[in-house]
């Protein structure tokens, strides 16, 4: 994720200032310093943070804060509504047009993810609205653009309108609009050309497409991995075209993630969805307030939940819920549930949404790596029916014969075994309304159930999971009174 480093020096120095029961001017002013050290090796505009820190040292050294209870967890709550604001408040929507078609037109530099940008929205619209998308083909100049955006297009079902590389873009664009009004597409996606920078010839084409096509949408694509080329990028763009939107791709790659605390800060326009993943499916609406808390190690539940909800099967859930419930959850199950968990991502990535697990200091060592998920479902599949379903005939001479089917370690086996059991009996301590299991399994990952921010979210996260088990159990039961 693109604010390890930030979040790292972020939580240090919270962590440093809840071990003081009372806090000085002097602490306050080290904290200050602090905060904006780690925002400017995040590579965040420097005008941004000298503003940021401004308003938070101004509202933290009130004596509300200073001389109230808690002073320490009031500052981060400032920190966290700062940095909310300074990344927008609130999640902008796309603009819709009245009439149909709705006209996105898709800009910014060669390589940071414009094409593919392009698809994954066409996706979310056609999947989430059951909209009827189409892209139009106007980066004539790139190597393969056309191609690119053809076999996206084939990839989620989506329409490519497209005519080459020897006609004018802007001519494309006219003839893609008329196919779009007889084909009766709601969303029109305009794939257009980028640079390596930007040049007044490329911002004179996207001037005359904007003029031809008067898109409700001008989305900037920008490549979070440039830091603060990005927002001059972003300026460029925005003082040419007027954006109205951005957003943000490669956010989950090896980036210090100052591009997004400045970007709209500096441009003034709203970050409107973030590029997370190579998957069609890894685009999401940028929420500042999640975003802030993420920032700060407290998780964001709220996404969770959403990408579960995306990515997990409803039907089979409730079915693993019932499993779990009845004690009757196996090996075979936890096969299935493996491959639930793949779906939504890198699982480093779906821990960090944890509220404490982000640069939780239990999990420093933990390896995350997707190849351990597969010597998992190598175990399992060494195992034969009657070993899946009922764990307690795994005897010694049984695991032997596992591990050498699946190529692991018996130790490891063993380990596996051990931990599945474990679960097993937390999972149907939780689906039976028994909150302690969760405490545990919590209290086990190192992310405890303090009376800190971090702490009240996590309780936050597991009633809201107790009422939603509640409720299903509630359907259950009326469901089979009816039959």
């Amino acid at each position: 994720m693109a604010f390890e480093g930030l979040t790292e020096r972020l939580q240090n120095t919270m962590r440093k200032l809840r071990g003081k029961g009372k806090i000085s001017e002097n602490d306050l002013r080290e904290t200050m310093r602090e905060i904006r050290l780690a925002l400017l090796e995040a590579d965040v505009n420097f005008k941004v943070v000298k503003d940021f820190v401004k308003k938070v040292s101004d509202r933290a050294s009130g004596s509300d804060v200073m001389e109230g209870l808690n002073p320490a967890q009031q500052i981060v709550k400032i920190v966290d509504e700062e940095l909310t604001e300074m990344m927008g408040e609130q999640d902008v929507p796309l603009n819709k047009s009245e009439r149909i078609p709705t006209i996105i037109m898709m800009v910014g530099l060669q390589g940071a993810g414009k094409t593919t940008t392009a698809g994954k929205l066409a996706n979310r619209l056609k999947t989430d609205n059951n909209a009827r998308p189409l892209m139009i083909a106007a980066d004539v100049y790139r190597p393969a653009a056309v191609d690119q955006l053809v076999q996206v297009g084939e990839q989620i079902g989506v329409p490519v309108f497209e005519r080459g590389t020897d006609i004018d873009p802007v001519e494309i664009v006219r003839e893609g609009l008329a196919q779009a009004k007889a084909d009766h597409n709601d969303y029109v996606l305009i794939d257009t050309a980028g640079r390596l920078q930007i040049d007044e010839q490329l911002m004179d084409e996207l001037a005359n497409i904007k003029e031809l096509a008067n898109p409700d949408e001008i989305l900037l694509t920008v490549d979070a991995m440039t830091g603060q080329n990005a927002v001059a990028t972003a300026e460029g763009f925005n003082d040419k075209l007027d954006v109205t939107g951005i957003v943000l791709t490669k956010l989950d790659g090896d980036t210090r993630g100052g591009a997004a605390l400045s970007i709209r800060a500096v441009t003034g326009k709203p970050i409107k969805f973030v590029g997370e993943g190579e998957k069609m499916t890894d685009l999401d609406v940028f929420h500042p307030d999640r975003m802030a808390s993420r920032i700060l190690g407290m998780g964001d539940m709220l996404t969770l939940i959403e990408k579960t909800q995306r990515d997990v099967d409803e039907k089979h859930a409730q079915e693993m819920a019932q499993k779990m419930q009845e004690n009757t959850f196996n090996f075979n199950d936890f096969l299935d549930q493996l491959e639930q968990i793949q779906k939504m991502g890198p699982l480093d990535q779906i821990m960090k949404m944890i509220p404490g697990m982000a640069n939780n200091p239990a999990l420093a060592n933990v390896n995350m790596d997707p190849k351990d998920m597969e010597h998992l479902k190598a175990i399992v599949y060494s195992m034969t029916e009657q070993e899946r379903i009922d764990s307690d005939v795994l005897n010694p001479s049984r695991k032997r014969r596992i591990a050498a089917g699946s190529g692991r370690p018996v130790q490891e086996v063993n380990r596996m075994v051990k931990q599945f059991n474990q679960m097993k009996k937390m999972m149907n301590q939780i689906s039976n309304g028994n909150m302690g299991g969760m405490e545990q399994m919590m209290g086990a990952m190192g992310g405890g159930s303090g009376s800190g921010l971090g702490g009240r979210m996590q309780k936050l996260a597991m009633n809201q999971m107790s009422r939603r088990i509640k409720k299903n159990k509630r359907k259950r039961i009326k469901k089979n009174k009816k039959r």
